[in-house]
């Protein structure tokens, strides 16, 4: 009798020990689909004891919606079997015994046991691998979109600083140039019957500072406001006066036979912050006076309802009004219509005043036809 072959022995040791504690599934399936053997990972990783397994269809194992089409593959691969990857570039998926679905990654293989041919697949879980892919993808797609509306601030930045320029350039070199020219003419009126021409110079000189001081305190506004350093200081007080002595305050801005018509209905008092509020009626008032001709009217509308706690506040006038294709602009920063280019102003005024109202919890909002005039109608609650 002979010696069993050492060798052989060895190898069918070894293919023993990789077959049990392979760390993927490895699954023997015969050419009619079923299973002939199954390692302990597929076990524990379906869910089934091995006795469950052994000479059922491989189908048990696939979802049931691909188990068909599963069928017509099997018999394919056997018809023309080689070493590959199952399902390249597919999304792979397996069906456990409680009827969880989970993502597998698949490789098979065959060969020949005496005259039978046999198929060896060998399935590796990826749910971690595809959860990790997910979030690294979840990832990259939040960095782009970080980078994405980076570029773009950094686009609207640069834009912004080219809209500075072009209006800073404009609005200092009219008022620096008004300055110096009345500074050499006052110079040369130095004799006593020249003393009107000094001064009228002198109050154009005056103006113009005024101008500027204007201009920087709208970039100074904003700036505060973007930075959130704006503090919010409420206090109690007769709005009719209150806008009363406002509209008093722009009389010297009004042009030749222009008037303000000021309508107040409801409680007098309110709680608000006085200094933000001055703000927004100055600006809304002077725009709506240099954006309207001569003897035209601006209208100043307050209703503060005690019913409803509603204070509504309107500022109307008969000027140019703002061309409709450019109305969805009017708040941005250094905005300036087509109509207005020649009308003196930074394009940062409407803005720094919708910031304030927001900042008070207000809304504004607009109506406006070219050559017609513009409402401007702000909304608060009414505090206690």
């Amino acid at each position: 009798m002979s010696e069993p072959n050492t060798l052989s022995l060895e190898n069918e040791a070894g293919f023993k020990a990789l077959f049990q504690y392979a760390t993927v599934g490895i699954l023997v399936i015969n050419s009619g689909g079923g299973i002939e053997l199954s390692n302990p990972c597929v076990e524990k990783l379906f869910g089934y004891e091995k006795a469950e397994l052994i000479g059922q269809p491989v189908e048990i194992l696939v979802p049931e919606v691909f188990r068909k089409s599963h069928v017509q593959h099997r018999e394919g691969y056997f018809k023309k079997p080689k070493a590959r990857p199952m399902g390249y570039g597919l999304n792979l998926f397996a069906r456990k015994k409680d009827g969880t679905q989970f993502p597998v990654e698949i490789s098979l293989g065959h060969y020949l046991l005496d005259t039978e041919r046999l198929a060896v697949a060998f399935i590796t879980d990826i749910t971690e691998r595809q959860r990790f892919n997910d979030e690294l993808e979840a990832k990259v797609k939040e960095r782009t979109l970080e980078l994405t509306q980076s570029l773009q601030r950094e686009k609207e930045l640069n834009d912004m600083k080219s809209r500075f320029v072009a209006m800073a350039s404009h609005e200092f070199r009219t008022p620096l140039s008004a300055i110096l020219s009345s500074l050499t003419l006052a110079e040369s009126y130095n004799h006593a019957e020249q003393e009107d021409k000094r001064k009228r110079h002198i109050n154009r000189i005056r103006a113009s500072v005024k101008n500027l001081t204007v201009i920087l305190d709208e970039f100074l506004s904003l700036d505060k406001v973007e930075q959130g350093k704006v503090e919010i200081e409420q206090e109690t007080f007769d709005l009719y006066n209150f806008a009363q002595d406002l509209t008093e305050e722009v009389d010297g801005m009004l042009k030749q036979g222009q008037r303000i018509e000021y309508i107040y209905n409801g409680q007098r008092e309110i709680t608000q912050d006085k200094k933000i509020l001055r703000n927004i009626f100055l600006n809304l008032l002077s725009n709506a006076i240099k954006y309207s001709e001569e003897q035209q009217t601006i209208y100043l509308e307050i209703s503060a309802n005690s019913s409803d706690r509603k204070l509504v506040i309107k500022v109307r006038d008969e000027g140019i009004g703002i061309p409709k294709e450019e109305q969805d602009s009017l708040f941005s920063k250094f905005y300036r219509a087509k109509n207005a280019t020649n009308i003196q102003g930074t394009g940062l005024g409407l803005t720094i005043v919708k910031q304030y109202v927001e900042l008070l919890n207000g809304h504004i909002s607009f109506i406006s036809e070219p050559d017609r005039g513009t409402i401007f109608t702000i909304e608060f609650t009414l505090n206690s």
